[in-house]
């Protein structure tokens, strides 16, 4: 058993590493035209967080560095993306990321890792703390698409909505979910599950509008569909 989960956990390492560099070819493109445009960052800083946490957690507790190798390299993955995003987004949404930054990877982080390590003096009790916090935030971390999901079904487009990135994201859910149920970690195993669920979810809406609407939109236009719509359209704020 321990070397099937060893072997599941080493398999969980290579897809992590493949969903934290996902996103890359979309900062390629932030760095190309030198604008972050509709990208929320959201996700990114999401993330930092989390893999942060996760990293405390598998070098506290005893047995989970494969939890914390990952994590610590998802943290320099995460750092570049989030200082990209500041370099290149507007200043309105600079300023928003860096007040997020702040709170969340600076006061939230710091915050949790000091109560964890001066306050909180019994082992175990601390190894639960910690673990909770990180079931929280991958939560978080897993459902911060949403936003993007949102964006998709609003524009019927699934120009902001990276296919690899809720690709990784279902992988990623359901190898780790695997291995905490060989493990029998159920901070692990929840939110992965999680995960597993919503990837799942946006994959289903990614196919739904890529494929299913646009060929009904091409077939529409080559019959020469001009139907007028029923309320005209108006703006919103």
């Amino acid at each position: 058993m321990e070397r099937l989960a060893f072997l599941v956990g080493v398999i969980g390492n290579i897809i992590s590493v493949f969903m934290f560099v996902s996103p890359g070819m979309t900062f390629v493109r932030i760095v190309k035209k030198k604008s972050t445009e509709e990208f929320e960052s959201i996700p990114y800083i999401c993330t930092l967080l989390s893999s942060c946490l996760w990293t405390y957690y598998g070098i506290t507790k005893p047995g989970s560095f494969l939890v914390a190798t990952v994590n610590g390299f998802g943290v320099l993955v995460q750092i570049i993306f989030v200082v990209l995003f500041l370099v290149f987004a507007p200043p309105p949404k600079r300023a928003k990321t860096a007040v997020l930054v702040g709170i969340v990877n600076i006061g939230l982080l710091g915050g949790g890792i000091t109560v964890c390590k001066y306050i909180v003096l019994d082992e175990e009790l601390r190894i639960d703390i910690i673990g909770l916090m990180c079931s929280a935030l991958n939560i978080v971390m897993y459902a911060s698409p949403l936003s993007a999901m949102k964006r998709m079904v609003r524009t019927k487009s699934v120009e902001y909505m990276p296919f690899l990135l809720s690709f990784c994201l279902f992988l990623n859910g359901g190898i780790w979910t695997f291995y905490a149920v060989l493990v029998q970690d159920w901070f692990l195993g929840v939110p992965n599950a999680i995960g597993f669920m919503l990837g799942t979810l946006q994959l289903i809406l990614y196919l739904i509008y890529k494929y299913l609407l646009s060929s009904k939109t091409t077939d529409c236009t080559h019959a020469g569909c001009h139907n007028e719509p029923l309320l005209q359209p108006h703006s919103t704020c």
